[in-house]
């Protein structure tokens, strides 16, 4: 009687909601699934009745409780009759009397007895009944023939049943032997029925078709040859993080076996994958790098050049350096990424060869100048002093033009040591302002200092020779009146841009042709004033940056000192 009141409790829930319905489809199952309540008749006509409003999800869920459950066999018909990912729980684990199985087969779809095939302990009765379905379940459907209809051929009714039932296990409500019959005669067709042609859609097709079409496709591939897998795609950048050590351990964006392990402070030889020493030179000084060269050997998508920056790591707590965060990417046609070698006897080394032979005897001149015109030989007359300090103006000029020479050699021969530095922008264009006064005074013009004060990255020397050079140039092509603008401003946090105004006397020369002006007679440089913004273009390549002319301004861009990873400055 409890358990009757239990099931009466349960009947009588609402049914007139979602939930309501749902509550009760896991109660029944559960209660009947479990052997609590027998399988009634009311309760499987009630599943029966909710089974289309309980949603598949829920309905899986049931099914997977009752995996090992033990389940009678009207919930098991219940659950097999339902879509294939719902039944195969129940299936591949109910326990039932071979009787039955051989009830249930004619209800289930091939799917669902291909289930049923695979399982090892159902009886040789059971394995019969499955065997006289084959015909029926090899038959593959098109796509204009339902599967169900596959599985109805006309049969003789006359045959014998597969196996005779066992009485302690037979269930007058679920006989089904005339079915079974049908189905077992199915094997044995009236009359052979011809397949349609190959590759015609008429009809469902025999497993020899199959068979066919599979040799026909060893074969065409035999004579083809074996298809070559498409190369992978390139990849053009990709972000990285090494350990203390200096080893990658982490990539995003690219294929992890070609670069998890690749070490920053070895550089390979041969034909392995390598860094090169500006790197593993930043990474002993524990100091961020910019465009370092890298090369991947292999055929996956980060084989090839790369060039890489890294910022360095350090633990909040302790200040202890954890590693580097970094990025790749391939470089441009304009820069190379392999490590260029120089031979001796280049056309670069030859002038930094010269420079230096030109460079001694200029500096002796000019030192006997300031000699002269400071009398610390003796007492000088004002004559000999005016020409002494006009020789050692000269001489400095000059001193100034071998300097870019010597600094235009190293950039093309690849020899140009920097030494990463944090350096700030507005002190140092005051103190160009001031060496430029004599110059501003000449040419009547003015120079408006930026009110931000940014810092970059960068070799402190090279940063300063960069904007002096630039500065000087513009300012020698100026006119009386003329202000020459600077302004400084964080594009990014990674890029700083310093934009000066460019004079009135370069409006003519639009774009790059700028970078071809060499023969202005009154330009203040020797070498010219394309050859000062080449220069200048090429050493800010070299500092990670680079030189943008625009119709009205140059833009110089250098690698910020203060990066969001970090939150302070390098």
């Amino acid at each position: 009687m409890r358990f009757d009141d239990t099931l009466e409790t349960v009947l009588a829930a609402d049914l007139g909601t979602p939930y309501g319905v749902q509550s009760v489809w896991r109660q029944l199952v559960d209660l009947i699934g479990r052997r609590r309540v027998p399988p009634a008749t009311r309760a499987m006509a009630t599943l029966r009745a909710i089974r289309a409003d309980v949603p598949p999800p829920v309905r899986a869920g049931s099914a997977r409780a009752l995996e090992y459950a033990d389940p009678p066999a009207a919930l098991v018909r219940l659950f097999a009759q339902d879509d294939i990912p719902i039944a195969i729980p129940v299936l591949r684990s109910a326990r039932l009397t071979s009787s039955e199985w051989i009830q249930l087969l004619p209800d289930l779809s091939p799917t669902a007895r291909s289930v049923l095939r695979n399982r090892r302990d159902l009886g040789p009765d059971v394995r019969r009944a499955l065997e006289s379905f084959g015909p029926v379940d090899l038959v593959l459907p098109d796509s204009a023939t339902n599967a169900a209809n596959a599985a109805t051929e006309v049969v003789d009714r006359s045959a014998a049943p597969i196996a005779e039932p066992r009485s302690r296990a037979h269930n007058p409500n679920m006989d089904q032997s005339d079915r079974i019959s049908a189905a077992a005669s199915a094997a044995t067709p009236a009359r052979p029925v011809a397949p349609p042609p190959f590759g015609e859609d008429s009809g469902p097709f025999e497993i020899a078709e199959v068979v066919a079409r599979i040799d026909a496709f060893w074969r065409h591939r035999e004579e083809a040859g074996p298809v070559v897998p498409p190369a992978p795609p390139r990849a053009v950048e990709f972000r990285f993080e090494t350990d203390e050590k200096g080893v990658i351990r982490w990539v995003d964006r690219v294929s992890r076996a070609p670069v998890i392990g690749l070490s920053l402070d070895l550089i390979g030889e041969g034909d392995s994958s390598q860094v090169d020493g500006v790197a593993a030179g930043a990474f002993r000084r524990r100091a961020g790098f910019s465009t370092a060269r890298m090369v991947i050997e292999g055929s996956a998508d980060a084989a090839g050049d790369w060039l890489i920056s890294a910022v360095p790591v350090f633990d909040p707590a302790n200040g202890r350096f954890t590693g580097y965060r970094g990025t790749a990417r391939r470089p441009r046609t304009d820069e190379r990424a392999e490590p260029a070698r120089v031979p001796m006897g280049s056309p670069a080394e030859s002038l930094r060869q010269l420079v230096h032979e030109l460079r001694t005897p200029t500096n002796a001149i000019a030192g006997f100048a300031e000699m002269i015109e400071t009398q610390m030989l003796g007492p000088v007359s004002d004559v000999y002093r005016a020409r002494a300090h006009v020789i050692r103006t000269e001489a400095r000029e000059l001193i100034g033009a071998i300097d870019d020479l010597d600094l235009a050699a190293r950039i093309d021969s690849d020899a140009l040591a920097l030494s990463p530095d944090r350096v700030a922008l507005r002190p140092l264009l005051a103190a160009i302002a001031d060496d430029l006064a004599p110059l501003l005074e000449l040419r009547g013009s003015m120079i408006g200092l930026p009110v931000e004060d940014l810092a970059v990255v960068g070799d402190r020397r090279a940063v300063e020779r960069l904007l002096s050079r630039l500065m000087a140039t513009l300012v020698s092509a100026s006119g009386p009146g003329e202000r020459i603008g600077v302004k400084v401003a964080l594009e990014s946090d990674q890029r700083v841009a310093v934009s000066i105004d460019r004079p009135k006397a370069l409006a003519d020369y639009p774009g790059d042709s700028v970078l071809g002006i060499d023969d202005e007679r009154e330009d203040s440089t020797l070498l010219g004033t394309g050859f000062a913004l080449r220069l200048s273009r090429n050493l800010a390549r070299e500092l990670g940056g680079g030189l943008l002319i625009g119709p009205a301004s140059l833009t110089l861009r250098l690698p910020a000192a203060v990066t969001s990873q970090m939150g302070q400055a390098i």
